[in-house]
């Protein structure tokens, strides 16, 4: 029998993306999202919201902890990861579902952007765990701005984001 395992979500971050490095050097980013779902029943417009737990890995991480933070927008796309572990504490065994990012999409402007923003660009990452490279897929669709920033030049004024900056 054929096996699928993947998700697509839309939603805000949680919290601020807590980013850290493997003692191999590979980055590892850890967030929340809030997915909200609004339906009406007899009449009534009922919501809800559901909370997920996101780990991004390598050059993913990174992009994602330089250019979103707490209430960002955003698309993922990954798969589910089932986690067990023996409590340290002796409150015997544990477990979390969570989604392992495998590519993202901006959505509005990127945090620290101007007033003048835009939808963002795209970003993908490499899948299990590859990080920097993208996979051997194509690359995402640019929206926003122009090209890249020349090596060595700075970041426009008042911490506004180029969207050239987006490293894809």
């Amino acid at each position: 029998m054929a096996n699928f395992n993947k998700v697509i979500l839309l939603g805000n971050l949680t919290r601020d993306i807590e980013l850290r490095t493997t003692q191999g050097g590979q980055a590892l980013a850890k967030f929340g999202m809030a997915i909200n779902r609004k339906w009406s029943q007899n009449g009534e417009t009922k919501e809800s919201t559901c909370f997920v737990d996101c780990t991004a890995w390598g050059r993913t991480a990174e992009v994602l902890n330089q250019y979103v933070g707490k209430g960002s927008p955003l698309f993922v796309e990954g798969r589910l990861d089932y986690q067990t572990w023996e409590d340290k504490n002796g409150g015997g065994k544990r477990s979390k579902l969570e989604v392992v990012v495998e590519n993202f999409q901006f959505v509005g402007a990127p945090r620290n952007a101007g007033a003048g923003g835009g939808a963002g660009g795209g970003g993908n990452g490499g899948a299990n765990g590859g990080g920097g490279g993208d996979g051997g897929e194509a690359p995402p669709r640019r929206q926003g701005g122009g090209g890249r920033r020349p090596e060595g030049q700075p970041q426009g004024e008042g911490g506004e984001v180029d969207y050239g900056d987006i490293p894809f």
